[in-house]
């Protein structure tokens, strides 16, 4: 079964920092793409990062951009977001997915399966 376990979140004040991570298994990890939405209270979900496993392809949104980055180990079978200098307008639940889609990048609809979420709390 494919199972995507998030973790990492917590309570972080203005300007500091969270790594999340996103744990695979039941897939072959390399044929995939890996995305990190998050979806704040009131909102809708939106793309916060993605990349694409077989050639490290990376793309973040415009309200991220400089400030997160994310990696995969594909040894770990993991996805990292790392998170610095961080806002209170990222707080939200984060949730990785995995797509089979090449062209998934922020588009919540083409990906397949979803991670549980993981909560990131930002204080001002």
């Amino acid at each position: 079964d494919v199972q995507l376990q998030a973790s990492g979140g917590g309570l972080v004040q203005a300007g500091g920092s969270l790594r999340l991570s996103c744990k695979a298994s039941g897939f072959a990890f390399n044929n995939y793409a890996i995305g990190w939405f998050r979806q704040a209270p009131g909102k809708e979900r939106e793309g916060v990062s993605c990349i694409f496993i077989r050639d490290g392809d990376t793309y973040y949104s415009d309200s991220v951009k400089g400030r997160f980055t994310i990696s995969s180990d594909n040894v770990k079978k993991t996805v990292y977001l790392q998170m610095n200098n961080l806002k209170p307008e990222d707080t939200a639940i984060y949730y990785c997915a995995l797509s089979r889609d090449s062209g998934a990048y922020f588009y919540p609809g083409l990906y397949d399966y979803w991670g549980q979420g993981t909560l990131v709390t930002v204080s001002s």
